[in-house]
């Protein structure tokens, strides 16, 4: 399927709580009630609280989402998607807040000029624009632009029950 949207998700876990690649893996594969007992993980690539990245799945970094690189990150257009998350999403209380540190934001972005050398037409958004969700937990469209992302590739579509 051609690639058509990069989104980008939160871990939904409070500030500077440690995730590993291994916790996201188990809490998307692991059978009920210990997961969602999903076939594959949910995510493309995962941002850690130190700005390493993780790699759940390697893509061909080409204008197709082939089977082997579909993930779990929003129903209805996995197929047609790559999903980024960084680790983090909640504040003290729980209550969603971007949580993003330095590190985190500078991989991110690196990720997304990545992408848009081999995707240039992509849209990007975040997974709260597909679904009744905070996630990522910040305006995905109004930061990008502070960060001189493209308007051609900025997703301004809003949740609407889709």
């Amino acid at each position: 399927m051609p690639f058509q949207y990069l989104i980008i998700h939160c871990t939904a876990t409070p500030a500077g709580r440690w995730v590993s690649p291994e916790d996201v893996k188990r809490w998307h594969t692991a059978p009920n009630p210990y997961g969602n007992g999903w076939k594959q993980v949910g995510y493309s690539d995962l941002i850690l609280l130190d700005g390493s990245r993780h790699q759940f799945v390697k893509h061909n970094n080409d204008l197709t989402i082939d089977p082997f690189e579909i993930t779990n990150g929003v129903a209805g257009i996995n197929a047609i998607s790559r999903h980024l998350c960084y680790v983090g999403g909640l504040d003290k209380t729980l209550k969603p807040e971007d949580t993003r540190t330095l590190q985190q934001i500078e991989t991110m972005l690196a990720i997304i000029h990545e992408v848009l050398a081999y995707a240039p037409n992509i849209k990007i958004a975040g997974h709260n624009q597909f679904a009744n969700k905070a996630c990522p937990s910040f305006s995905v469209p109004n930061w990008l632009r502070k960060v001189g992302i493209a308007e051609r590739n900025i997703e301004e579509k809003l949740y609407s029950g889709i």
